[in-house]
């Protein structure tokens, strides 16, 4: 079995565009191939390795879009039961138990010269907000996917290669 070498510049930058657009011709003519665009992003895409790694990128793609939502989730539903114990307690607790407490709320910690804490939260409502928009992003984005392909598909079927 033959051992295939590592993608060109020229493919890597291909399959960031494709996973960032989903557009095959536009992606191949960003990445640089300026004859017959839309031939070379049938060819490109038809090519395993190239779907390995187009895969990969959406893969992690994917794994930091999960990581930045539920960061946001903790936020907007996050317990601040741990805060409120700092809070109420009468001295400063141990280095140990400060690393035992889950402090995620918690976006400002103040010791004003006149004693006692001041602690300030993240807003949960702009949480929220982002939580939402990052679902609504998510749904076009599967939406657009899917009418893009239909509409490839459709003019691959006319032979349509106009405005391409």
């Amino acid at each position: 079995m033959k051992k295939k070498e590592p993608l060109s510049p020229k493919e890597e930058n291909f399959c960031r565009f494709f996973v960032a657009s989903r557009e095959p011709r536009a992606s191949a003519a960003r990445a640089g191939y300026s004859v017959h665009p839309e031939r070379t992003a049938m060819r490109l895409l038809a090519d395993p390795e190239i779907k390995r790694r187009i895969a990969k990128l959406e893969n992690e793609r994917d794994a930091k879009l999960a990581e930045v939502t539920e960061g946001y989730r903790r936020l907007a539903f996050g317990s601040v039961a741990d805060a409120v114990k700092l809070i109420l307690s009468d001295e400063l607790p141990s280095e140990s138990e400060l690393e035992k407490l889950d402090l995620t709320m918690v976006s400002d910690i103040k010791c004003p010269k006149s004693g006692g804490i001041e602690v300030k939260f993240f807003d949960r409502l702009k949480a929220l907000d982002r939580l939402c928009e990052l679902s609504n992003a998510a749904s076009v984005g599967e939406n657009s996917d899917f009418l893009s392909a239909l509409d490839r598909s459709a003019r691959a079927l006319r032979g349509d290669d106009a405005g391409e």
